[in-house]
């Protein structure tokens, strides 16, 4: 299996570009059980796809921590979050005030150390393991299908002990 290279997302990618592209930090919450590793997969609110936790960017946090912020809202996770980029992903908002924008997803892992019970979307979503193959088939963006398919935890750095969340929660 060939390594992961980091991909660098330039700093005009943070915000709104001029054709309206805005970006997102999404989160690759994943464990290593038995040697297998899994991926955490969240349902969207409205439509109950299986997506990763995403969201905007923050102001004062890195997209790593800005992507981990997102996995605890969203999904209730906490760990290490890493500040390696896996990739990037599009997608259209199908739904909310911001319906229709095009939006570029740049993915961090985040090495899942807790799942908390409560948490502040846990009424709105689902949340399921699911190993890297069926995560791959879940989700809907061919894009994130193939981070999914290309994800290793071998090659990324050892997680910090303490970790760094930046869940803030």
């Amino acid at each position: 299996m060939s390594q992961l290279k980091p991909i660098h997302v330039p700093v005009r990618l943070a915000g709104r570009s001029k054709r309206g592209l805005r970006t997102q930090f999404g989160a690759l919450c994943y464990r290593v059980v038995e040697g297998k590793t899994e991926v955490l997969l969240i349902t969207s609110r409205t439509r109950k796809r299986w997506i990763i936790p995403k969201g905007w960017p923050m102001d004062g946090r890195s997209g790593a921590q800005a992507a981990a912020r997102e996995a605890w809202e969203e999904a209730g996770a906490t760990g290490s979050a890493l500040p390696r980029c896996l990739g990037v992903y599009s997608y259209a908002k199908v739904s909310g005030p911001r319906k229709g924008l095009p939006c570029l997803v740049a993915v961090f892992p985040l090495a899942v150390k807790k799942l908390h019970a409560n948490y502040p979307e846990r009424k709105q979503r689902k949340r399921k393991w699911f190993s890297l193959e069926k995560a791959a088939q879940k989700v809907a963006e061919p894009e994130l299908r193939a981070i999914l398919a290309a994800f290793t935890h071998e090659h990324l750095p050892a997680p910090h002990p303490a970790g760094d969340d930046g869940a803030g929660g």
